[in-house]
This record gives structure tokens, C-alpha cells and sequence, in this order.
């Protein structure tokens, strides 16, 4: 008598963190972004770099909603989010800092992350008990994995543009985000600070398990980090890979033989 094998149960695949599908935007004739198809694991760390002009800070406008492609699909999670807006996508667990540092220079550290503590639970006075309830950390949580808890009375204002690079990821921890995007975090932060301010995202991307995608210059910094290289080129994605696998990708020291990624 022949017996059947048993059925296979095996777990269903968890969807991405972010699902780019031939996405473009185009103005005037001009193409900013061309059909980049990009799969993000939860929990990778994604680094995207390329010279000015690639497309980078405009993939990152699309991703976050303050730019409507031309074309192609956004998905978060699986959840098609190509026509929500930004503020949609943030409900979603989308999180997103800018080239330009952007605090609230006459309230103090703590006042900042208790401010976007509350703005997660939707302005409740509560917020404290909501805002964890949500995903997000209490204010001395956050203060301490970014490590400013003992400047957390001092005024953002008057904080190096190190800390304040910080500050930033603080008000985002607060949040609860899911997907984080990280928009040249090292500019403007002197040398002696780069070095403090990637080992503060690094823990972030660790201990809260955060998919991270980066835009960043200091390939010594990204090197180390991330879990793939994006390398994007006029718009396109030229690389998608490991990074020793990405730089020795001959299409990618072809393109930019001469030029400083």
C-alpha cells in the first residue's frame, strides 16, 4: 500500500518592505527617474548612491509621496500606496528625514520628540500611553538610543548639526516608523561627528528593526552599513547587490570611471 507524502505547510512569505515596480517620473520631457523595480526586505539597510543628478533625492520624493510619478507602482508592506500622500504613507509607518536639518529651534530636545510623541497619537493628551500603544517609544526611550538624553534640556537650536542629525532620527523613533528614509544624514555634520552619528543609525536600524534606505556620499560609511548598494545613474538603477558584488559590477565602473560616488 503506497502512502502520500504529507502536505506541505510551509509559512507564507512575508511581503516586502517596499516594492518599487517600474517607477518614473518625468517633467517636461525630461526623465528624473526611469522604470527603477526595486524589492526591499524587511529589516535591510539599502544604501543609494550615485553622483548629483542620478535621481536619488527624487526616488526618495516618490517613495515618500511629495512627488506623484509618471509611472509605475509604490507598494508599503504589500498596500499599494502609489496615489496616497504623504501624510498616508506616514500612517503607514513611512519615516523620512532631509538634507536640511528641520527641528523646532526654540523648544528644547525633550520638548521636540514629546511634540512628535504626540502628534503619532493624534494630539490626545494621552499621547504618552497612545504613542506607545501605537509602535512609537517614550521621549527618554528615544533620547537614549539616539544618545542626546543628557542634552534633552538643552535648546535644539543651539545643538551641533550632529546632534541636531540626531534630533531628527528622534522625532522619526518617536513615531514608530517601519520604513525609514534617510536623506544625506552626514551633510553638514563635521568629521570628528560622523562617526557617532552612524553608530547612533546603525542602533536604530538594529535594535528597532527598521528597514532603512540611505542617501549618503561617505562610501567608508555606507560600506559598512548597508545590506545592498543601489546605485542609481541618470534615473536608472544601474546596481541592485551586495556591495563588493556593486562595485565590481562592470556596468557600474564603466559609468562612473571618473566620477565621485
Amino acid at each position: 500500500m503506497s502512502v502520500s507524502p504529507p502536505p506541505s505547510h510551509s509559512e507564507p512569505q512575508a511581503a516586502p518592505a517596499l516594492t518599487l515596480t517600474d517607477l518614473s517620473w518625468s517633467v517636461g520631457g525630461a526623465t528624473i527617474v526611469d522604470r527603477v523595480t526595486m524589492h526591499v526586505a524587511t529589516g535591510e539597510f539599502i544604501a543609494v548612491i550615485g553622483p548629483n543628478g542620478a535621481g536619488k533625492t527624487s526616488l526618495f520624493n516618490l517613495v515618500s509621496g511629495l512627488t506623484r510619478p509618471t509611472g509605475g507602482r509604490i507598494l508599503l508592506g504589500g498596500t499599494d500606496v502609489t496615489t496616497e500622500r504623504p501624510y498616508q504613507r506616514t500612517r503607514r509607518g513611512l519615516g523620512r528625514t532631509f538634507q536640511t536639518s528641520s527641528v523646532f529651534a526654540d523648544l528644547s530636545v525633550e520638548e521636540n520628540v514629546d511634540l512628535a510623541a504626540q502628534a503619532r497619537a493624534g494630539g490626545s493628551h494621552r499621547f504618552w500611553r497612545r504613542a506607545a500603544a501605537a509602535g512609537g517609544l517614550g521621549t527618554t526611550e528615544v533620547l537614549e538610543l539616539v544618545r542626546l538624553d543628557h542634552r534633552r534640556a538643552a535648546t535644539a537650536g543651539g545643538l551641533s548639526h550632529g546632534d541636531k542629525r540626531k534630533l531628527e532620527l528622534a522625532l522619526l523613533l518617536a513615531r514608530g516608523p517601519e520604513l525609514i528614509l534617510l536623506d544625506e544624514p552626514m551633510a553638514g555634520v563635521s568629521a570628528g561627528e560622523v562617526g557617532e552619528l552612524t553608530a547612533v543609525i546603525h542602533a536604530v536600524q538594529r535594535e528597532r528593526h527598521c528597514t532603512v534606505l540611505m542617501v549618503e556620499h561617505h562610501m567608508e560609511v555606507l560600506l559598512d552599513m548597508a545590506d545592498r548598494l543601489a546605485v542609481m545613474h541618470h534615473g536608472e538603477l544601474l546596481a541592485f547587490a551586495a556591495p563588493e558584488t556593486a562595485m565590481a559590477d562592470p556596468d557600474v565602473q564603466a559609468a562612473y570611471l571618473g566620477e565621485s560616488l
